[in-house]
């Protein structure tokens, strides 16, 4: 690929269409059920791959909002992610810049966090969350988002539960998602309660693609926080939570352990 920088939408989703691989592009479409009545229904691909796509994300300028808004409507999956990647690292950047403030222990008044929430990057994503719409668009821009704004110290805890409440509220599939794939970044941080209320306010939802989120969660937090935490939620939930979520939970545990969970009665 050229060494040029993409200043533009229109730049960035001219060299991705002359990247454009049809032959990937229809295994893709499988890969990401976009046939009628599932869940990527109508999404077009140009069968690009994922380091791809972060290449071309790597060879770009800082592109406005505005520009960014253009790839996030784009029909093509992988433009969506590219422009979703582009708020990652606009976002990112922001919170390298203020962290190396803060270790500086500078003296003032003046809030380290720019203007709230990074800009206003945070507010952007979320209102572009629908484009976000299909599972690896989501895992892929959310924890390094939303994920890190759970986690600045001048948010409101009230603000933080606001949010994700709506999301999780949500009768959008791409934002009830966000609202318990965001909670991983806490866990690596150590904190584990989003993703217990989250995980349990979705224990009903009818989706699989959900069922694997909760279960993916419930499984980093025994491994980032509390084993025991996992094992508590497990007991309290089992008989309500669904086969995948469940098998996704215990996927770690030792085969004795795996065999003791699925095992358990869970008709009374």
């Amino acid at each position: 690929m050229s060494e040029k920088t993409w200043m533009t939408a229109q730049d960035i989703m001219a060299v991705m269409k002359s990247l454009e691989n049809p032959t990937q592009a229809r295994l893709l479409r499988t890969f990401f059920k976009t046939g009628k009545g599932q869940y990527g229904e109508g999404d077009c691909f140009l069968g690009l791959k994922v380091p791809q796509t972060r290449e071309i994300v790597a060879q770009s300028a800082d592109l406005s909002k505005e520009e960014i808004q253009k790839l996030l409507r784009s029909r093509y999956h992988e433009v969506r992610l590219c422009g979703l990647l582009l708020i990652v690292r606009q976002f990112q950047a922001i919170l390298k810049e203020d962290r190396r403030w803060l270790s500086q222990k500078k003296e003032t008044s003046v809030s380290p966090y720019r203007l709230h929430d990074g800009n206003g990057w945070v507010r952007f994503y979320l209102k572009n969350a629908p484009n976000c719409n299909n599972w690896d668009l989501v895992d892929l821009s959310c924890p390094k988002i939303l994920g890190e704004w759970l986690m600045l110290p001048h948010i409101s805890e009230r603000q933080k539960w606001n949010t994700m409440d709506k999301l999780a509220a949500s009768d959008n599939l791409w934002k009830q998602r966000i609202s318990v794939v965001s909670t991983w970044l806490p866990l690596t941080q150590g904190r584990a309660d989003f993703t217990l209320h989250y995980a349990e306010y979705h224990l009903g939802h009818s989706h699989d693609l959900m069922h694997k989120a909760v279960g993916w969660m419930l499984r980093e937090m025994g491994k980032r926080v509390s084993m025991d935490l996992l094992c508590n939620f497990l007991e309290q939930h089992i008989q309500e939570m669904p086969r995948t979520a469940l098998r996704y939970a215990i996927e770690k545990m030792s085969p004795q352990e795996r065999v003791y969970w699925m095992s358990k009665d869970r008709t009374k």
